[in-house]
């Protein structure tokens, strides 16, 4: 990738006498699973999506609500959430539609629903349309892998990405969907679950040394302030695409403006789509 900063990207070792970090750990055993099948080494470029209102238009954690009797959550429910414990306000929030008798099927149904973004499906599309040695797709969210994958499969798109990470979730015996946190982490920026900073640096390095070269660049496409924090460690070479005037962009107009220079990716404000298909386009074309 020319100048990006994932020439020189690692992960530290811990101080001696110590185990290794929580946050690192938990985070290379979700991307080391055996059954992941093996991605080819020739892809020229890595693009990062998330998920919720970047390539869904909705937060897909608000709208499974819908599964609820009235489409409505109790305020005894509402009241318990705690800024920067969104996932375990979630898993509350999953158990009460439980109780509720809420099914499998009333949820995907929801999901399934969920409308793309303007210009998603094309953009989509225009990526699987590509020569096999150009794209590496990877989508990163702190949704859970119920919600993602319902929508995806439902879509036809869910070929396309090589690797998914999100919150774990699965339904257990009882008919409830339990979701666990991704991992844990320093990160002071991020919700306790998920920094996908710390994901992003650890998937770059390894594939990396996988591949034995870097990536030519790496692109991610995102909305909201969690998105942010990866987008910080990209190299002068890469290309980040915040959804325009949504806190991701907000969030690095204003790290330009109070540190000019500190913020090192070209930036790509995007209200549509089909404008990250253009930027590629040209991209692809130099």
């Amino acid at each position: 990738m020319g100048d990006s900063v994932f020439n020189c990207c690692y992960v530290p070792n811990p101080p001696p006498g110590q185990e290794e970090p929580t946050r690192l750990r938990h985070t290379a055993d979700n991307m080391a699973a055996s059954n992941l099948p093996q991605i080819s080494s020739d892809k020229r470029f890595l693009i990062f999506f998330d998920f919720d209102e970047t390539i869904v238009d909705e937060t897909s954690d608000d709208m499974v609500v819908q599964a609820a009797p009235n489409q409505v959550l109790p305020d005894w429910l509402k009241d318990t959430y705690q800024p920067g414990h969104y996932n375990q306000y979630m898993q509350r929030v999953l158990a009460y539609l439980a109780e509720q008798g809420v099914t499998e099927s009333q949820i995907r149904a929801v999901m399934e629903k969920l409308p793309a973004t303007p210009g998603m499906l094309t953009l989509l599309q225009f990526l699987r349309t590509r020569p096999p040695q150009d794209f590496e797709v990877v989508l990163l969210s702190d949704a859970n892998t119920f919600f993602v994958e319902a929508w995806l499969r439902r879509t036809g798109a869910r070929p396309l990405f090589h690797r998914i990470f999100t919150n774990p979730a699965n339904f257990n015996k009882d008919g409830r969907l339990v979701m666990r946190p991704f991992h844990s982490h320093d990160c002071q920026r991020c919700p306790e679950n998920m920094c996908k900073q710390a994901v992003l640096r650890e998937y770059v390095t390894r594939r990396a040394k996988e591949r034995g070269r870097p990536y030519e660049r790496v692109f991610y496409v995102g909305d909201g302030a969690n998105d942010f924090c990866p987008a910080t460690v990209l190299g002068p070479r890469d290309v980040a695409f915040p959804r325009r005037d949504f806190p991701m962009h907000r969030l690095i107009t204003e790290m330009h403006e109070a540190m000019p220079g500190e913020f090192r990716a070209v930036t790509v404000p995007w209200a549509g789509a089909e404008e990250v298909v253009q930027r590629l386009r040209k991209i692809m074309a130099e």
